[in-house]
C-alpha cells in the first residue's frame, strides 16, 4: 500500500483567556477534525498548534494530549505572529499525517471566530451520521 503525507488546517476562537475557555475551544475543534476525518493518532507525524499572545492559561497540546490516543503524538505551541489588527484569541493547528493512497479528501474545521479566516474551508455541516445498524430477529 502506498502512503503519503497530508496537512490539514484548522482554527478557533476562545472566549476568555482562562483554562477552562481554552479547553473547551481546543477540545471542540479537535472533536471536529476527529469527527470528519477518521484520524487514527498512530498516524499523525506531528501537529503544531499556534495561539494569539493573548492566550497563555495553558498549552493547546496539553489539552490534545490528553485525548484518547494522542499521548504519543508529537505535539508543538507557538506563539502566532501578531499583526496588528487580526482576530484576537484565536488558536490555529497543522496537523501532518501519514494516509494510504488514495488519500481521502480532508475537512479543515475552522470554527467560531476563525471561520471568516478561510471561508472556503469553513463550511461546517453536521458530521456525517455513524452507519445505520439493523438487528434481525
Amino acid at each position: 500500500m502506498d502512503w503519503k503525507v497530508r496537512a490539514i488546517r484548522g482554527a478557533t476562537t476562545a472566549e476568555a483567556n482562562t483554562v477552562g475557555a481554552i479547553r473547551e475551544a481546543v477540545t471542540e475543534l479537535l472533536d471536529e477534525l476527529e469527527a470528519w476525518n477518521h484520524i487514527d493518532p498512530e498516524e499523525i507525524i506531528s501537529v503544531t498548534f499556534s495561539a494569539t499572545r493573548d492566550l497563555d492559561a495553558i498549552f493547546p497540546a496539553a489539552i490534545a494530549r490528553s485525548r484518547p490516543g494522542w499521548n504519543n503524538v508529537p505535539l508543538l505551541d507557538v506563539q502566532q505572529m501578531h499583526v496588528e489588527g487580526s482576530l484576537e484569541r484565536c488558536i490555529r493547528f497543522l496537523i501532518h499525517v501519514n494516509v494510504p493512497a488514495p488519500h481521502p479528501k480532508f475537512h479543515h474545521p475552522y470554527l467560531r471566530g476563525a471561520k471568516n479566516l478561510r471561508p472556503d474551508w469553513g463550511f461546517t455541516p453536521a458530521p456525517p451520521a455513524p452507519p445505520v445498524v439493523q438487528s434481525h430477529h
